[in-house]
């Protein structure tokens, strides 16, 4: 029986809209009987706890005093057993002393410290503490303290939470007590309260229980969907999905405006990608017939030039180089196209990976050879990938040739492939050349950036336009994968490319 467009039972328990009403009813219920509340205890505890911390740091700088307006270097050890009898609970107390001398608010010196550590530790932990401003809430007068619930990374890369600052002036100068505590003990005292056993935390678990089961229930039958989604794209990528459409394969009735557009966003692709094919194959044919008569009819005009007449020269002699400029910017402007069209299909043959870069490496290697390099090749054997062999060549290609012309003649060039994380396989190509100065590698696989004097000759930089490493981009996002880039020490520059693999 033909579906006559009314509502059917199935369709409304499947409406989004349905499950979204439920949700929005069930986030109206559960702020009004816990936040409230939440709200109001955790401010009472917060301020609880400031006002405790505070408390404390005052009484062990107050404790201090006594010892600190007769210090010495004979009672530093005193000093020292005093902080440790100080530190219950597990927190640290550091003192630091700003001479009377001194010329900055922040010239502050380590005296003392518990737990005790070594002076690189103190000297590197005062660093930090100046880095994070809290000798800013000491100013000239030294009388201010108070807690600060300020957060730094002590040396050994752990988060501490400054809580006091407390300053003592005395006749050496302005003293400064700093307590703090590991992030982690400081965050756990608070929610070891048992708010749980509260009726109305008790009520506002029960809802909150309700509402997750509710949540769980739409982004399953959202997930089931969007993996048969993800099913059909992948068959559509590899090419066995003949006859099917994002449209017929649809559980979600909000979702079917989606799936048509997702099967119109395919043909389209489709038809730009030939028409982007077809087009670059064409107008590359259009552009080089005019070059070739142009330089063709050059050969003419110099060999009839006279030896004399060198303005003449140099006039044909730009006018060739222009053409041979011309005529390379055409045959790039041809590949740039190539690749926008075969990324808008993105290929998946299996590929014998290590049998590819070794046959093609094997290709290089009289080409570095006359260069006067060397090629350093370590490669996993066994190793393929679902993708385009014609673009993981122009990939290593554009590498190889990147590293070549930017080495200097007695170095070496590192290819290696290796197996990543599960799923993927590692491509890497380093040279010892100049590398790219650092504010530059966010940008240099933009088009037409090229950021390195070539090693090769005078006019080697001409032959890069700065396209090869961003058809090394594209083609990598083609197939799945993700390109990065870093300099090398001493010098040189490092490519990695990373591709899914599989069997």
């Amino acid at each position: 029986m033909a579906d006559d467009g009314g509502p059917r039972p199935d369709r409304t328990l499947r409406s989004y809209a349905a499950k979204l009403a439920i949700l929005v009813l069930v986030f109206f219920a559960v702020p009004l009987i816990v936040y409230s509340e939440f709200r109001k205890a955790e401010d009472e505890q917060r301020a609880l706890l400031l006002q405790s911390l505070e408390t404390q740091g005052k009484l062990i700088a107050r404790s201090l005093v006594p010892l600190l307006e007769t210090f010495d270097e004979r009672s530093l050890d005193t000093i020292t057993a005093a902080l440790s009898r100080l530190a219950v609970n597990r927190i640290s107390i550091k003192l630091l002393l700003r001479p009377k001398d001194a010329e900055s608010t922040d010239g502050f010196y380590y005296i003392a410290a518990t737990p005790i550590v070594s002076k690189e530790y103190l000297d590197e932990e005062r660093r930090e503490l100046i880095a994070s401003g809290v000798f800013e809430k000491v100013p000239e007068t030294c009388e201010i303290g108070r807690a600060v619930s300020l957060r730094y990374q002590n040396p050994e890369r752990q988060k501490e939470i400054i809580t006091s600052v407390t300053p003592v002036q005395t006749d050496v100068g302005c003293w400064v007590v700093i307590t703090s505590s590991r992030a982690e003990s400081l965050v756990a005292a608070p929610l070891e309260q048992a708010y749980w056993k509260r009726p109305e935390v008790l009520l506002a678990g029960l809802i909150y229980m309700g509402m997750a089961l509710l949540v769980l229930w739409l982004f399953a039958d959202a997930w089931l969907n969007l993996r048969r989604f993800t099913s059909l794209a992948r068959a559509l990528r590899s090419g066995t999905a003949a006859g099917q459409s994002f449209a017929r394969m649809n559980r979600v009735p909000e979702l079917a405006g989606v799936a048509t557009e997702f099967d119109e966003l395919v043909t389209d692709l489709r038809e730009s990608a030939r028409a982007i094919q077809n087009a670059a194959e064409e107008n590359a044919h259009a552009l080089k017939t005019p070059i070739a008569i142009i330089a063709q009819a050059l050969d003419p005009l110099k060999q009839g030039v006279p030896l004399g007449e060198t303005e003449l020269r140099r006039s044909i002699d730009l006018i060739d180089g222009a053409v041979e400029r011309l005529d390379a910017l055409v045959n790039v402007a041809r590949r740039m196209d190539e690749v926008l069209a075969k990324a808008m299909q993105r290929p998946s043959e299996r590929i014998a990976l290590s049998e590819l870069i070794a046959r093609i490496l094997d290709g290089y290697a009289e080409i570095v050879e006359a260069r006067g390099l060397t090629l350093r090749r370590q490669i996993a054997g066994g190793l393929a990938v679902r993708g385009d062999d014609e673009m993981i060549e122009t990939i290593l290609e554009n590498l190889l040739d990147n590293a070549i012309d930017f080495s200097p003649r007695g170095s070496s060039i590192d290819v290696a492939l290796t197996v990543g994380r599960p799923g993927a396989a590692v491509l890497m190509v380093g040279d010892e050349g100049p590398g790219v100065p650092p504010a530059k590698l966010s940008k240099i696989f933009e088009r037409y950036v090229s950021e390195r004097q070539s090693a090769a000759d005078d006019g080697a930089q001409e032959r890069h336009y700065g396209l090869g490493l961003w058809i090394v981009r594209r083609n990598a996002i083609a197939m799945g994968g993700w390109v990065t880039i870093e300099n090398r020490e001493p010098h040189g520059l490092q490519v990695t490319v990373t591709l899914g693999h599989g069997a």
